[in-house]
């Protein structure tokens, strides 16, 4: 009869290999090493991260065609390109990420606020640099509950940083995401480092498969 405590790592010895699985993913998806290891701009913002995580993918089209997706993002303009059933779950009252590139969107400047959520929210990425076709650098303090912030329960300085590099002579895009944060206090880093980095593997991923599929599909001859 096995015992207690062979039961005990039959049991919790996969749950515990799954979130490990989960966490690397939720900081490296689709990135190299090199890429993990180079400096993007945006990375002098944040100083002493307690997380940082890149991800990164190749998308059929030159920067120049990727950049007008990436400056229209947002909550009620073009979304963050995640499946539809994440926006459903997560953020109901966001619309559907957009399906083509929308020419109201595009004048996106240095010192803009991108909203990430409904007004009452006040959240929101500041556009600290915009480069285009070659990067973005989003930053935020406002990720948290509005009550969290009012009584000063918690805090957070997070930036988003997007590079786009020509590969294949120019006819595709090497785009790398990173982001990095620094959280107090201490519960708040730790929630963030079991919840939010595992959560990333499927948000990433899934916005940067949706970025690429819409590139994909403009490129298609009509």
């Amino acid at each position: 009869m096995p015992s207690a405590r062979n039961v005990a790592l039959a049991v919790f010895a996969p749950i515990a290999a799954g979130a490990l699985a989960l966490h690397w993913l939720g900081r490296t998806y689709g990135s190299t090493v090199e890429e993990r290891r180079a400096r993007l701009p945006g990375d002098e913002v944040v100083d002493r991260p307690q997380i940082v995580a890149t991800h990164a993918a190749t998308l059929p089209a030159p920067p120049e065609q990727i950049w007008p997706w990436l400056v229209q993002v947002g909550w009620h303009r073009g979304g963050w390109y995640t499946p539809r059933w994440v926006d459903v779950l997560l953020f109901p009252d966001n619309w559907p990420s957009a399906s083509r590139i929308h020419a109201e969107f595009q004048d996106l400047k240095v010192g803009d606020v991108i909203p990430d959520g409904p007004p009452e929210s006040v959240c929101g990425f500041t556009v600290r640099e915009a480069e285009t076709a070659d990067h973005l650098v989003l930053e935020s303090t406002t990720h948290l509950p509005l009550s969290w912030r009012e009584r000063d329960l918690a805090r957070l300085r997070w930036t988003w940083s997007f590079r786009l590099r020509p590969v294949d002579g120019g006819r595709a895009t090497r785009l790398v995401f990173r982001w990095r944060a620094r959280t107090a206090p201490w519960w708040l880093t730790l929630g963030a480092h079991a919840f939010i980095v595992p959560a990333d593997f499927i948000m990433s991923r899934g916005m940067l498969r949706g970025l690429r599929e819409r590139v994909a599909a403009s490129s298609e001859p009509s």
